[in-house]
């Protein structure tokens, strides 16, 4: 010990035995994630249990995927949200683990395509891979709009959604957001009973999705209004034409923007 405080140690020593860097310490500090238990008139950060407790709870969340920002937020409030959260992340890791079994069922399949001497089954199936790996790693960024609690209803929804209704809902989307750009390339006015049924009918997809939970609607609002986590390529799949034309419809129908 350096200090006369046998209770507590310098960063240094606090770093050593709990495995890990200074730097990540003084990340961690910066970050309000993890403050030092006192700070001495010559600038030594000093820890305690306390603090090694906490960071014990830091690492673990890191180990099991959560972001520094998540961390922060999930230690700051009640234990129920780090209770859902850690359900909505056994549920990613569970996904991810099924990708990985596809990714080596794969691999065993492109390996017998050679030993058979058929080059085409194998970047056939390599191929199929790539599309499925490629399709989740895409929409993972749509997660950051979403709390946890709005995350584990999303997954329970779709556990109990066939792939066939899922796959309609796909096909309404797509045929409602046709004829929504149909309307504004035509000047359908906003007021006008066709326009008012092309809201209900948006109005209507959405509750299917959302299925009646506010935190899903936050989450899909801030979605589709704050582009801060959109991909550099992402592009939104309905023109600026036809979202003002919406927008002019919703604000006719309720006086505010559509959700």
């Amino acid at each position: 010990m350096q200090t006369t405080d046998a209770k507590l140690r310098r960063i240094s020593d606090f770093a050593a035995g709990a495995g890990v860097t200074v730097r990540t310490l003084h990340l961690y500090d910066r970050l309000d994630l993890l403050k030092p238990a006192e700070v001495t008139e010559s600038g030594y950060r000093l820890y305690s249990e306390a603090e090694l407790e906490r960071l014990e709870q830091i690492l673990a969340l890191r180990f099991v995927g959560f972001t520094l920002d998540q961390i922060k937020e999930l230690l700051q409030g009640p234990s129920r949200p780090l209770a859902v959260a850690l359900r909505v992340q056994r549920e990613v890791i569970a996904r991810q683990k099924r990708r990985l079994e596809s990714a080596i069922a794969a691999i065993d399949a492109a390996e017998e395509s050679l030993s058979r001497g058929e080059p085409r089954d194998l970047w056939e199936t390599l191929r199929n891979l790539m599309e499925a790996f490629n399709m989740q790693n895409d929409w993972d960024w749509v997660k950051k709009y979403y709390s946890p609690e709005a995350l584990e209803k999303i997954e329970e929804n779709l556990r109990s959604t066939s792939q066939e209704l899922i796959e309609q809902g796909q096909r309404d989307w797509a045929t409602l957001l046709a004829a929504i750009e149909d309307a504004a390339a035509n000047g359908v006015d906003p007021k006008s009973e066709p326009a008012q049924r092309l809201a209900a009918r948006w109005r209507e997809l959405i509750a299917q999705f959302t299925r009646g939970s506010a935190e899903i609607q936050s989450g899909l609002n801030r979605l589709w209004s704050d582009p801060t986590h959109w991909p550099g390529d992402f592009q939104r799949p309905w023109s600026d034409a036809a979202d003002e034309f919406i927008q002019k419809v919703m604000r006719r129908e309720s006086g505010g923007a559509p959700n």
